[in-house]
């Protein structure tokens, strides 16, 4: 799996992303790609039914730059993460570029700093093994400060940035309604042999509130639950999850529904859609990093 194709003078990358009602932050991140000391040769933008100013914005962009490509999607009106998918999956269909090392996957409510994409490239070339990298996002909105990832084997979905052979591996991101792509498209990568890794040391601003399509913070706490089942998560792996999170606004409650999300779904036998060598792959790499959490307890007593 682990066959890199082409010289490290060549390497270039694409971008794909899917918007939509993005145009309060859009802007943002298309002049955070065009401040990128190295251009992507081209960049697909998918708006997906968007209603707002969001497809007047893209248009403006991508009649002055010729590496932006403007696709709008029509008469799309539901909105969950499987559509998500779907945008990504047309943009990739789209890409006209065919000579590219690496293929990233850029949400619209993102700014970053200018030796972002260059600084992820130099980490491919650091090592080879790794398939898929992202920076750290933090969450600004509202100058709420604060960060998405706690493991940093895990890459947001929002800033993944694929070798193209570990994304070619896996014949595509794997539609999910509840959520949860990015964490299966990581756990599929390591089952190739590939490394996926965050960076702390790249920050990513997030520039609006975190699935706030599903309501207030109470309301996305319950829906993180029922993606982790969708994800197959281990039931002591989440029950330990959400205690770690009890201190999190809003206190108790959240992790609280978040449990709960999970626990309702599980009762109630809600259909998981991931293959089966793939939720056992990711029970037995939470069950060792529960085994190792014991462990280091246990070496401080």
């Amino acid at each position: 799996m682990l066959n890199p194709s082409r010289s490290m003078e060549n390497e270039s990358y694409v971008l794909i992303t899917a918007a939509r009602n993005e145009e309060a932050t859009v802007e943002a991140t298309i002049c955070s790609v065009l401040n990128q000391e190295i251009l992507p040769k081209e960049w697909v933008i998918v708006s997906d039914g968007s209603t707002d100013g969001t497809d007047e914005i893209l248009r403006r962009y991508a009649r002055k730059e010729p590496f932006i490509k403007h696709l709008q999607l029509q008469g799309r009106t539901i909105r969950n993460f499987s559509s998500q998918v779907f945008a990504i999956q047309t943009g990739y269909r789209a890409l006209s570029c065919q000579d590219y090392e690496y293929l990233g996957l850029l949400d619209a409510d993102l700014r970053f700093p200018a030796h972002y994409y260059g600084n992820l490239m130099s980490r491919f070339r650091e090592d080879l093994k790794r398939g898929i990298i992202g920076g750290l996002v933090i969450d600004v909105a509202d100058g709420d400060v604060k960060k998405t990832s706690r493991n940093l084997n895990e890459v947001a979905g929002a800033t993944q940035f694929f070798r193209r052979s570990c994304y070619e591996a896996q014949g595509g991101l794997l539609p999910i309604p509840e959520g949860g792509y990015d964490a299966i498209a990581c756990a599929r990568a390591r089952m190739d042999g590939y490394k996926t890794e965050t960076f702390p040391d790249l920050l990513v601003d997030h520039l609006k509130v975190r699935n706030a399509a599903f309501g207030g913070p109470i309301r996305r706490n319950w829906q993180l639950g029922t993606r982790d089942h969708a994800l197959a998560y281990h039931p002591l792996f989440e029950l330990m999850k959400c205690c770690s999170r009890a201190a999190d606004a809003p206190f108790l409650v959240g992790s609280a529904a978040w449990f709960l999300g999970y626990v309702w779904s599980t009762v109630t036998g809600r259909q998981i859609v991931i293959p089966l060598e793939v939720q056992e792959h990711i029970r037995r790499e939470q069950m060792k990093r529960i085994c190792s959490r014991l462990m280091f307890v246990k070496a401080r007593e």
